[in-house]
């Protein structure tokens, strides 16, 4: 998605002489998933979207997918861990559960 901010002509209509300067604001969303913590977790997938929607059914998607845990959206300015919602507040594995890191889409 682009989006002109500014645009500059240098006044002449001639087409060989005519000249053009745009200043455009490129918005792309990136959806990035990581397996394991914050410390040593390693990015494992990156995808790049032109909207929002689009984005967000990714992340639809990846919140779908068969992993140990409870989903928790993290709240801006929460510290992880400070059981403001974040994903390490999950209840751990039960017993007979396993821990998996890995996203399946």
């Amino acid at each position: 998605m682009e989006e002109v901010v500014r645009r500059w002509w240098n006044g002449s209509w001639g087409r060989l002489a005519r000249r053009d300067v745009w200043l455009v604001r490129q918005t792309r969303w990136k959806v990035i998933a990581r397996a394991g913590d914050t410390e040593t977790g390693k990015v494992l997938l990156r995808w790049e979207f032109e909207t929002e929607r689009e984005a967000a059914r990714m992340v639809d998607r990846l919140l779908r997918a068969d992993t140990a845990g409870q989903w928790r959206e993290h709240q801006p300015g929460a510290t992880p861990g400070d059981g403001s919602g974040d994903a390490s507040s999950a209840r751990p594995a039960q017993r007979g559960e396993t821990k998996s890191n890995n996203f399946d889409v």
